[in-house]
């Protein structure tokens, strides 16, 4: 089964209705052709995607903030993140700045731990996890000031076997958090460490969505 994998497809679209659009997302309808001839009717937002950094140091802790979170209710425990400011902007650029602005951290080892999508039922957000080590305090972004959500964030750092534990006792429900410190332990314990993947690495979802855009020429949220 090692040939098993993801692969890119789309199925080609007879309608589509843009029901909403927001600052970051848009909310699309499309009447979706399926390889039996049949139309299926399918409702989703369209997501310019988003990075977060498993900022791992010498001592086996890991940098986590607290934010809150107002579709869900919830201030949560997450690792650093953000979405893709513009256009083509490389993961790893992406990354390093969201790094240094919610954490005021730099790091000299970048690897990627895991891509996933949150949730492809729903929408099209696609998210790569990296994983910083040799880190360094930082001063934040020049102009950049933290504002909303982020002027009541906090960080702490965390033994990463407390995290894990907390994973384990349902404390902790970010998807970034939980499946970034899985892997991250599933790569200590199993030897992969050094094996994981550049952070360079192709990113398949990206250039889906590359192809998926050029189908949606004017579509906000489209990046």
């Amino acid at each position: 089964m090692s040939e098993l994998r993801d692969q890119p497809e789309i199925w080609p679209v007879s309608d589509r209705t843009i029901l909403g659009e927001g600052v970051v997302q848009t909310f699309l309808n499309d009447d979706v052709t399926t390889p039996t001839g049949e139309t299926m009717r399918r409702q989703y937002t369209r997501h310019p995607g988003a990075v977060a950094i498993l900022a791992w140091n010498n001592d086996d802790e890991v940098a986590v903030i607290t934010q809150y979170r107002h579709p869900v209710g919830f201030k949560l425990v997450e690792i650093p993140a953000g979405i893709l400011d513009h256009p083509g902007e490389d993961g790893l650029e992406a990354a390093k700045r969201e790094l240094a602005e919610e954490a005021a951290l730099e790091a000299s080892d970048w690897r990627v731990l895991l891509d996933f999508f949150s949730s492809p039922g729903a929408g099209g957000e696609s998210v790569r996890v990296y994983l910083a080590r040799g880190l360094r305090s930082v001063p934040r972004p020049a102009g950049f000031v933290l504002e909303d959500e982020e002027a009541d964030m906090k960080l702490f750092w965390v033994p990463r076997s407390e995290l894990v534990d907390g994973i384990f006792e349902l404390r902790f429900q970010s998807p970034s958090l939980v499946q970034g410190v899985l892997a991250l332990e599933t790569a200590r314990l199993s030897g992969r460490l050094d094996s994981l993947a550049s952070p360079s690495a192709p990113w398949p979802a990206r250039e889906q969505k590359a192809k998926l855009d050029a189908l949606l020429p004017g579509v906000a949220g489209t990046l």
